[in-house]
């Protein structure tokens, strides 16, 4: 007899400085969890990091005594840095990200000039996933889904009724994610966002960042049928060439993220800092009149 997927239970945290979602789904109390797309705090005037977003995480984690399975990444982040490795030691789990994730690090190896010490092969993971592969949280069963666009990695995680999409699609009333970051495509994305919008009528969306306008407050999660009726980039009745002629006008008047350079170079290890030099002191690289070059 076939048991039907339980519904995930999903406790979300606001990061209001990079307005990120991190996101805790769990079978139960007692139970497993996987966490998603985790925050590790960058003061980037000082550039010192500190873990409490993260610690905040744990503590969550530990309060319902859940084991942690899973830190996944739904892409390499532009926008944060990643928790990942400091969460995969704290708490025993698998770190895991798409297989696209080989590409993104080959990129940027180039752009910071990373030498032998760093093997863009994905081995910073624990597992890379791909476009239908399955994993499991407890009783919750995942599934993968490749959501390009955004990024050429871009991954959705379908864990029972709840969808974690990355930075594919936002609250209907801002749209969705950029496509002009190496490897983004607005055709793709277009494609990737319909094919989130064909998962059951009650799947439950879960954002990865929300920029909410001053009248409500961020949004840890939307309805298929919400976008469908509302989505300023993407509700019915925009067809594929309406959409990528919006997102890369949109796109065109957008400056670069305000943590793109620290942030690539921590997501690409996995959320791990340089190693420390001869000094003791770990160093990040920043390549002048790079960044906005085709």
């Amino acid at each position: 007899m076939t048991v039907a997927n339980p519904a995930a239970h999903v406790e979300s945290f606001f990061d209001k400085d990079t307005s990120t979602f991190t996101h805790v789904v769990y079978d139960r109390d007692g139970g497993e969890c996987a966490i998603i797309d985790p925050v590790l705090d960058y003061d980037a005037a000082a550039a010192r990091t500190s873990t409490v977003s993260a610690d905040a995480v744990a503590a969550f984690v530990r309060l319902h005594d859940l084991r942690t399975a899973w830190i996944l990444e739904t892409h390499a982040h532009a926008d944060h840095l990643s928790a990942g490795a400091y969460l995969r030691e704290a708490l025993g789990a698998k770190l895991a990200i798409g297989r696209g994730i080989v590409g993104v690090q080959a990129h940027f190896k180039k752009l910071f000039g990373l030498g032998d010490e760093f093997t863009a092969d994905g081995s910073q993971f624990d597992r890379l996933f791909d476009d239908g592969d399955t994993f499991e949280i407890g009783a919750l069963h995942g599934r993968v889904m490749a959501t390009p666009g955004h990024t050429a990695d871009s991954l959705t995680y379908v864990v029972g009724d709840a969808a974690f999409v990355g930075d594919t699609v936002f609250a209907p009333d801002t749209g969705t994610a950029r496509t002009d970051f190496p490897g983004g495509d607005a055709a793709a994305l277009y494609g990737s966002i319909h094919r989130i919008l064909s998962l059951p009528p009650d799947t439950r969306l879960f954002l990865c960042h929300d920029y909410p306008p001053d009248s409500r407050r961020p949004m840890a999660h939307s309805e298929i049928a919400a976008q469908r009726a509302g989505n300023a980039y993407v509700r019915d009745g925009i067809d594929e060439s309406d959409f990528i002629a919006r997102r890369r006008a949109r796109d065109a008047t957008l400056g670069a993220p305000r943590l793109i350079l620290p942030a690539l170079q921590v997501n690409i290890r996995g959320g791990r800092l340089p190693a420390p030099q001869a000094n003791g002191v770990r160093y990040l690289t920043i390549p002048l009149n790079r960044i906005g070059e085709a």
